[in-house]
């Protein structure tokens, strides 16, 4: 009798049993999003994971990467952006100069066109991190405040990372470097010049 008893319980909390480990998959679930997401809104623009390359020792610079989506109907412009890391932000492209590529600030910021979407990623537009305080180390976060023309300001924050997984993340994604003209790139910037 005692021994029915049990079986019948026992298959009584199999539902209970699956009820129990489905809510907490689902926690996990909803955890584990919220631990790999890393984009943010401001305005009608989404800013998606931020990252900065890892430095060596002494390194007075770092690149910082992401993509940026614009929802809006209106363009809009990434004009600036500061963090506590440097001593000097600025927005930077890679761009051709005859057969040197050459870095330089872009004057007036990168334009987010409407509809579209921009990728800061290496060997092409990017956020440079100048005067740096300390070695930037893998695994790190850091904080920076992004300015844009008219959606404002937001604080986002930059995981470090090194340079493969940011090039396996961005470059493989955002389109075949090596076939790009980087004569015809507008993004708010005027052509490299030709020599």
């Amino acid at each position: 009798m005692v021994r029915a008893r049990m079986q019948t319980s026992q298959r009584e909390n199999p539902m209970n049993y699956f009820a129990k480990n489905l809510t907490a998959f689902g926690a996990f679930l909803v955890l584990a999003g919220i631990a790999t997401a890393h984009d943010y809104k401001v305005g009608d623009l989404v800013i998606d994971h931020p990252v900065a390359r890892a430095t060596p020792v002494n390194a007075p610079v770092a690149g910082g990467f992401m993509t940026i989506t614009n929802n809006g109907a209106e363009d809009d412009r990434l004009i600036a952006a500061t963090s506590a890391i440097a001593g000097k932000t600025e927005i930077h492209e890679m761009a051709m100069d005859g057969d040197v590529m050459k870095m330089r600030e872009i004057e007036g910021g990168i334009v987010i066109p409407s509809g579209g979407t921009v990728t800061l990623m290496p060997g092409g537009l990017h956020v440079m991190f100048m005067q740096l305080g300390a070695q930037l180390k893998e695994g790190e976060t850091h904080d920076a405040v992004l300015t844009f023309e008219k959606a404002g300001q937001v604080t986002v924050t930059f995981n470090v990372e090194d340079l493969a997984a940011i090039r396996a993340r961005f470059v493989g994604k955002a389109m075949n470097h090596g076939t790009m003209n980087h004569g015809t790139m507008s993004n708010g910037a005027a052509p490299a010049p030709a020599n």
